[in-house]
């Protein structure tokens, strides 16, 4: 099993940053570029990798209660993950997101799966403040 964790500060209280990276509708907006996800009956999601052209059922369930999503395949048990948010001091919040792969066939590798991670929190904190802004202007 191998596993990947990164972090990143947001500018806003947890619940919006929760919210924002809760919305499947616009998970596609903060997520890797190649991968799409497609609700179904949640907690059940298609995602789809365009790496692979494959479409992978997933499990994905998001809890507000304790600020985190959690998500993993449902048949084969390839990978699975989680998304936390914190809120610090000065109404911003921290999030980290952790990857697990089971199956060293779904681990594309320590360089690609960290940048995809740095890419996509920094990527979220985009729509977060787009989000603030709009709220505030």
């Amino acid at each position: 099993m191998t596993e990947y964790e990164r972090s990143h500060t947001m500018p806003a209280p947890p619940e919006q940053v929760f919210d924002q990276a809760a919305n499947v509708g616009q998970m596609g907006d903060w997520l890797p570029g190649e991968l799409h996800v497609r609700a179904e009956e949640l907690p059940a999601v298609t995602v789809h990798e365009d790496r692979t052209d494959e479409d992978t059922s997933a499990l994905l369930r998001a809890r507000r209660d304790q600020m985190r999503i959690e998500w993993g395949t449902r048949e084969r048990g390839g990978y699975a993950g989680w998304l936390q948010v914190a809120g610090i001091d000065s109404g911003a919040s921290e999030v980290t997101v952790h990857l697990s792969f089971f199956d060293d066939g779904h681990d594309p590798g320590e360089e690609q799966v960290t940048g995809a991670l740095d890419d996509s929190l920094r990527r979220l904190e985009r729509q977060v403040r787009l989000r603030v802004d709009n709220a505030a202007g």
